[in-house]
């Protein structure tokens, strides 16, 4: 199949699993994972309607972004390293993966520096799997306190990523609780905080994630195949 068939067949899936969940398919974002693709694949998903791209490291994102300009937007999606946040803060537009206070407090004086506030989400290591990034959970609202009080970044919500297991259904769990843990944040009302987003699910589970109120879908192998 090409990429924009497999583009169509995923936006269906979501509009079903959105619909079986009582939610508008409308408010669900998909975000290609353009790791190891090349330009001209990126382009034909940018074609088919893709409008948000997720990269993984920093200097692949530089490169294509380089060769490609910013007609879409780019999202930063592996863990960020503290030294490449200047470039991370000028590169891209959201950053989903801030999990520490250095890495929040690096990114800010960057951005500052740059004139740009930027969006980001925190990146919660839900399941506690040690070969996840991820604040824990239990620190999560000590660290977006701290994070309100950056006056360039703007905290727009939580990302995830849960155990890889075939069945989805065994990790729907995580998902849920990192909803939960959103809504619980929006009802404290810090002041310049606002959980909008859900980053979670990628290509083997994002019906679940989509059911339990993700509104970003991280999306690479359905789209683009197996990476070589």
């Amino acid at each position: 199949m090409s990429v924009a068939e497999n583009i169509e067949k995923i936006r269906k899936r979501v509009e079903r699993a959105a619909r079986h969940a009582g939610r508008d398919p409308e408010g669900i974002t998909i975000v290609a994972v353009t790791k190891t693709v090349d330009v001209e694949r990126i382009q034909e998903a940018v074609s088919a309607g893709i409008t948000l791209l997720g990269e993984n490291r920093v200097q692949e994102a530089g490169d294509k972004i380089r060769r490609m300009g910013k007609s879409v937007q780019w999202h930063m999606i592996g863990h960020l390293q503290t030294n490449k946040a200047r470039e991370a803060a000028d590169l891209f537009d959201m950053v989903h993966s801030v999990d520490s206070l250095r890495a929040a407090d690096a990114l800010n004086e960057e951005a500052g520096k740059l004139g740009k506030p930027l969006p980001v989400l925190v990146q919660v290591n839900i399941s506690g799997e040690k070969s996840k990034s991820g604040v824990n959970a239990e620190e999560t609202m000590t660290l977006i306190q701290s994070m309100a009080g950056m006056g360039n970044l703007k905290v727009q919500g939580l990302m995830t990523m849960p155990p890889y297991d075939e069945d989805p259904e065994k990790f729907r769990w995580v998902f849920r609780r990192l909803r939960e843990m959103r809504d619980r944040i929006h009802q404290t009302g810090i002041p310049g905080v606002r959980m909008t987003h859900l980053s979670m699910g990628m290509s083997h589970d994002f019906e679940t994630a989509v059911e339990e109120g993700a509104t970003l879908i991280r999306i690479g192998t359905a789209i683009f195949g197996e990476r070589g």
